[in-house]
């Protein structure tokens, strides 16, 4: 991703259902690792990263999601106990948090219980969107405001 190629630049990211940096090469190795994830390509300087993708997700396979988890976070970072979630009696969802050695968070993985390829808790006006999931875009402005960096944040 761009944020693994230039970390001095961009605080947080937030991912759904999307692949790990250098899961693919070409159009081909995109499509494969779509389908059966792809192998992780770890970050010199991690950035602290949010994901959400649904355990049903039949275009994106879900493993991608735990392997952006993997390439995004520190080696000295371990998962927290899941949490299960559930959003105003909708889909529920596992949330796995990871800290560091400090304790501080560093990423979050949700993963939503029978989502499909669809933007988790999206209007259903919308194309490709799931309003039954957890509100991914409030969950990940909730993590970009608690990582924002500070040299931006003060001006």
């Amino acid at each position: 991703t761009v944020a693994a190629a230039y970390p001095d630049l961009f605080a947080p990211v937030g991912v759904h259902s999307g692949l790990a940096p250098g899961g693919a090469h070409d159009v081909p190795s995109a499509f494969d690792a779509m389908k059966k994830g792809a192998a992780r390509q770890t970050q010199s300087r991690p950035v602290p990263t949010i994901v959400f993708h649904g355990d049903r997700d039949a275009t994106v396979h879900p493993v991608n999601g735990q392997q952006v988890i993997d390439a995004a976070r520190p080696a000295d970072a371990a998962p927290a106990q899941p949490e299960q979630r559930l959003s105003a009696g909708r889909r529920k969802a596992t949330r796995q948090v990871y800290r560091n050695a400090a304790g501080a968070v560093v990423a979050e993985h949700w993963l939503v219980h029978g989502a499909p390829h669809a933007w988790s808790g999206g209007s259903p006006r919308g194309s490709f969107t799931d309003p039954d999931g957890p509100d991914a875009t409030a969950e990940m402005l909730r993590f970009f405001r608690d990582h924002a960096r500070k040299d931006l944040a003060s001006g």
